[in-house]
């Protein structure tokens, strides 16, 4: 008697898969990277001032940070730049430097010793890694009075504010190191002050198309508003569209002018109505269409 047969594997599917979550950065607000800036610019050590400044006016992740290599500082043209080594994916990259930190990065490499490591930060010999970032960064932070603060955060906040302020994303993922602009394209999501603005800028202008004329008593009414209320700007097949006109409808006749609409000659009086009320408003496609359907109604009697 053989033996029972193995079933067969059971297919997973993308679908069954749970959808991960998709949570916004966490940044600093532009009060408090004001605030933690401040305290940076005060920071007597020269290298934990160094390395925070490099980490928010560069946005490098921390490891890249921390595998700066000593002769990283580079001259290309008439600018200096910082080359960001092979880290998380594995791609390297130049970052320009910002005007106050070239004499930093100038000072600390004249007086210091990488004491045979080849790296650019180090304290006491031995290379600083995350933890010593870290804890450089929050003891700053208290200073300003801010909780605790992950190193990313500032990769985050510069960002954010970069984006907030205008720079194209494809800058942004090229000084990030980002490798797609889907890994970009959070930055764009967060709600900040850019979109209050902008958000409320629009409500303003639609507010003022859908001001109820209703509400508006006949003598503050004025003369572009009265017409609004007096045309009906559009005639339908069996009442009107009250639409105001300075909003475009991109479905006007659209089943007219389908391939597939189809009438017949019961409904010639009203598609002559609507003719002549789009001759009337200067509609002149509505006007054509409607009157090149009654006329072929016509003709369709007449034969």
């Amino acid at each position: 008697m053989g033996l029972a047969r193995r079933p067969g594997p059971q297919p997973i599917f993308a679908t069954d898969l749970p959808r991960p979550d998709e949570p916004l950065p966490k940044f600093l607000d532009d009060a408090d990277a004001v605030r933690l800036a401040r305290e940076v610019a005060a920071e007597p050590d020269p290298l934990r001032r160094l390395v925070l400044e490099v980490l928010s006016r560069t946005g490098m992740r921390v490891g890249e940070l921390c595998a700066l290599e000593a002769d990283s500082v580079v001259r290309i043209g008439e600018g200096w730049w910082l080359r960001v080594p092979l880290g998380k994916l594995h791609n390297d990259r130049y970052v320009p430097l910002h005007p106050q930190l070239l004499p930093l990065l100038e000072a600390w490499v004249a007086g210091h010793d990488d004491n045979g490591t080849g790296l650019l930060l180090t304290r006491g010999g031995r290379p600083i890694d995350r933890h010593t970032v870290t804890r450089m960064l929050n003891r700053v932070a208290r200073r300003a009075g801010l909780g605790h603060i992950h190193p990313h955060q500032l990769r985050h906040t510069l960002a954010t504010q970069a984006v907030n302020r205008g720079m194209r994303l494809e800058a942004i993922a090229a000084l990030l190191g980002h490798r797609t602009l889907r890994m970009t394209i959070r930055y764009a999501r967060i709600a900040n002050q850019t979109v209050t603005d902008e958000y409320h800028a629009v409500s303003e202008k639609v507010e003022a198309l859908y001001a109820a004329p209703a509400n508006l008593g006949a003598e503050v009414e004025g003369p572009t508003m009265r017409r609004v209320r007096a045309e009906h700007h559009r005639m339908l097949g069996n009442g009107w569209c009250r639409r105001p006109a300075e909003l475009d409808c991109s479905f006007e006749t659209i089943c007219e002018g389908c391939g597939f609409f189809a009438t017949t000659i019961e409904f010639k009086p009203t598609l002559q109505r609507q003719a002549d009320d789009a001759a009337a408003h200067d509609q002149a496609g509505r006007a054509e269409l409607y009157q090149r359907l009654a006329d072929s109604l016509s003709e369709e009697e007449a034969s």
